[in-house]
This record gives structure tokens, C-alpha cells and sequence, in this order.
């Protein structure tokens, strides 16, 4: 029976450069939509960019642009890298569009009438990278706990989620439903995160202080959470308050492919909201591990970004792809390094694919006289044949692609 499949990235900082964190799951989640569309399913693969933000809004300022500006001069660097490394996405989604900012307004307003918001100052340590405050006894020497950065002490008036409202009615979801947090591990952890006490959720910043945002629709001194407005993407775009039929198509999500640094969000903040405006949630949310580049984290500072598009250009697009997806298993933590990369070019692709192809041409050209010939009966090939497929097929419903290639 042929199914609908959607499958979402998440939605990359735009002024973020592509790196290979961004092609990995960009990669896995085009893997898994071929998959699915070659088995005859409807398939929707959404990707895009997130668009809003203080980070958006101060880098516009330094160059001295607008910040719609801005957005429109970086927004291709993405696109065009996908292009490169052949994600066959249904849609690319950008924050700034129409379509999306009315859906995330639409939103607040049912989230107002549902009585799931309200107002009230609040102080705490605010990390402008992450864009998110921290409470007292989450800060340790004046840094961030999730990137190590200096914080600051803001106190402003903002709108809240009503979050806390939900904590047990999600740990029961989650621990009824054993697929819905993958890998085990890292379901594992949203466990313990909700072991503690929920807070609520800020989901505003001041206009006055930040204008570049989604506006509230019902007070216009304030503009949406950049997450808030992110996260709303993959309802925004399948139709959310706008078609109905198509929504019901798609939703909800067949999977949500995140790194592990944002599974929070995904699992809790995401779930939550979802649960306040009476939507189904996503199927699954895998998330996967984080890549280092020979053996050191991935930063500017240190010069070790590693561009995808100047790798496939170097070594070919599906090489690029075989090694991200061979070298480690989905949902742990992989090293790139040029010696890796080169090592399971030769050992994989060369010596033994490439060998295999060789001969066989060889053999075809001097036994066949150069064509292909009929294939004679062979139980034990068609049986090996089978189980190999059985596997593969096993392997990609499983998220395990490092295995699916080992097979074939």
C-alpha cells in the first residue's frame, strides 16, 4: 500500500556558511526520500532557511543593509549547495515568505484564544548566539551551558507558553510511543530533561529592542521567538490554516531529521506547542550526532569548516555522499579528515566496486563478445539477491545507512 512520507531538515541559519553538519542531514533525509519514492510513496522533502533573529538583524547592521536585504544575498549559498550535491527537496522554505510569517501569526492567535499564552517580566542570562535566555542556576562563570559563550543580564517583559502544562502528558506520549525519539539514547535523555520541572516558554522579544521578526498579530510592541517562528515551518509549509486537504495529506511529519544540539527543541518546545493547538505529532524525531574535522569541533575561529561543495567538486558528488553516510552509523558522532575521506574512496569505491565493474566489463568483452549475456537459472544468486534487498530495505526504515551500503 503506497503511503505519504514527509521528511524535514531542519531549517539552517542563514548566515550560517553550508558546512558538512548541514549536508549530512540534508544527505540522509534525500536518501530517504528516494528511498520511499521507489517504493511508490508520496513523498515531501522540506528544506530551507531560518531568516529572523538578532544575529540577522546585527550582521545587516554591520554591512549596512537591510536585513530583508541581507537574507536575499545569502539564502543562495544554500540552494545552490544543495543543487550541487543533488537533494531532490519538494520545497524550500524561507522564514521571510508571506506564506510562512502568516501561518506563524495564525498561530499566536489560536495559541491566544486557547488561553496557552500570557505576559510578565522576566530576568535572566540571555545568550545572543542561541538566542535564548538562561535561568540563575543553568549559568556558570557568565557562559552559555549549550555553546561556552559569554551571556548578558537582560530583564524585559515578554509573552509566554504555558509549556509546564504539558510535561506529563509528553513523558507519556514518549514512553508509549518507542519510536517517536530515536536513536534510544537520545530518548533516553529527553526522559531525564523532563525528569525535572518544565518551565515555561518565552516566545517574544521587545520589538524595541529586536524588529526584525514575525510581528505579534495582537500586540505590536513585540515579535516572535526565532525558534517559535522557526519550528512552525513544517506545519506552514503542508498547509497549516491554508488547505486543508493538503495538510491532512502530510501531516504529521513522517520523520524530523535534527542534529543532537537541537532534539530539545524538537522534542519538548515543538511537541508542546503542538499539543496546544491540538495537532498530531511528528512520527519520529531522529536525532544524529555531531561531526568533527580531524578530530577537532568544527568553528571559524579555527579555520576548519569543512565545505561540502568544494568537496564533491573535488571528488564527485556521490563519493561525497557514500563517505557521509558509510563512515559512521546514523546517530553518532563521525570524523572528517581528508586521509578518511581519500582512505574510504580507495577501499570502498576503487579497489572494490571499482575492481568488480572492471572485470566484469572485462569478462562480458572477451566471454560475450561484448554484450550482456542471459542469465541462466540460479537459485542460490536469486536467493542471495533477495535477502540482500530484504536488508537494505530493513536498513533504511531502520535509519541505519552505513548498513544498507555495507549490504549492497
Amino acid at each position: 500500500m503506497n503511503t505519504s512520507y514527509y521528511i524535514t531538515t531542519p531549517i539552517y541559519y542563514v548566515n550560517d556558511v553550508p558546512h558538512i553538519g548541514h549536508a549530512y542531514t540534508t544527505i540522509a533525509a534525500d536518501v530517504l526520500a528516494r528511498y520511499h519514492r521507489l517504493r511508490g510513496d508520496k513523498v515531501f522533502l522540506l528544506t530551507g532557511t531560518d531568516e529572523h533573529g538578532q544575529k540577522v538583524q546585527q550582521a545587516a547592521a554591520k554591512r549596512g543593509v537591510a536585513p530583508q536585504q541581507h537574507v536575499d544575498e545569502l539564502v543562495g549559498r544554500f540552494q545552490d549547495v544543495w543543487k550541487r550535491l543533488d537533494i531532490s527537496n519538494d520545497d524550500f522554505v524561507r522564514t521571510t515568505q508571506t506564506r510562512h510569517t502568516a501561518v506563524v501569526q495564525e498561530v499566536l492567535r489560536r495559541l491566544q484564544a486557547g488561553g496557552e499564552l500570557y505576559q510578565q517580566g522576566y530576568e535572566g542570562w540571555y545568550c545572543l548566539p542561541d538566542e535564548r535566555f538562561w535561568a540563575d542556576n543553568e549559568v556558570s562563570e557568565g557562559t552559555c551551558p549549550d555553546c561556552g559563550r559569554p551571556v548578558e543580564r537582560l530583564s524585559e517583559r515578554n509573552y509566554f507558553f504555558k509549556m509546564s502544562r504539558y510535561r506529563d502528558r509528553l513523558i507519556r506520549h514518549i514512553e508509549t510511543h518507542p519510536d517517536f525519539i530515536r536513536p534510544e539514547a537520545r530518548r533516553n535523555e529527553v526522559l531525564g530533561f523532563l525528569a525535572q520541572p518544565l518551565g515555561d516558554l518565552c516566545i517574544s522579544r521587545p520589538k524595541a529592542r529586536l524588529p526584525w521578526g514575525v510581528p505579534f498579530p495582537f500586540d505590536d510592541a513585540f515579535v516572535t521567538y526565532v525558534w517559535v517562528d522557526a519550528l512552525v515551518n513544517y506545519i506552514s509549509i503542508p498547509g497549516y490554516t491554508t488547505d486543508e486537504a493538503r495538510f491532512a495529506r502530510w501531516w504529521p511529519a513522517s520523520v524530523h531529521l535534527v542534529g543532537k544540539d537541537i532534539l530539545t527543541t524538537h522534542a519538548v518546545y515543538w511537541s508542546t506547542l503542538l499539543m496546544a493547538l491540538g495537532l498530531d505529532l511528528p512520527k519520529t524525531i531522529y536525532a544524529h550526532g555531531w561531526w568533527t574535522v580531524n578530530g577537532e569541533k568544527m568553528s571559524k575561529s579555527r579555520g576548519n569548516v569543512v565545505d561540502p561543495g568544494a568537496v564533491a567538486d573535488e571528488f564527485g558528488v556521490d563519493p561525497f555522499r557514500y563517505f557521509v553516510l558509510r563512515e559512521v552509523p546514523f546517530g553518532q558522532d563521525g570524523d572528517f579528515s581528508r586521509q578518511a575521506f581519500i582512505g574510504r574512496y580507495n577501499s570502498d569505491l576503487a579497489n572494490d566496486l571499482g575492481n568488480l565493474v572492471s572485470r566484469t566489463l572485462t569478462m562480458i568483452e572477451r566471454y560475450a563478445d561484448g554484450r550482456i549475456p542471459h542469465r541462466g537459472a540460479d537459485d542460490d544468486f536469486e536467493e542471495l539477491v533477495t535477502a540482500a534487498a530484504r536488508e537494505v530495505d530493513n536498513s533504511l526504515r531502520d535509519f541505519q545507512f552505513h548498513r544498507a551500503l555495507q549490504e549492497i
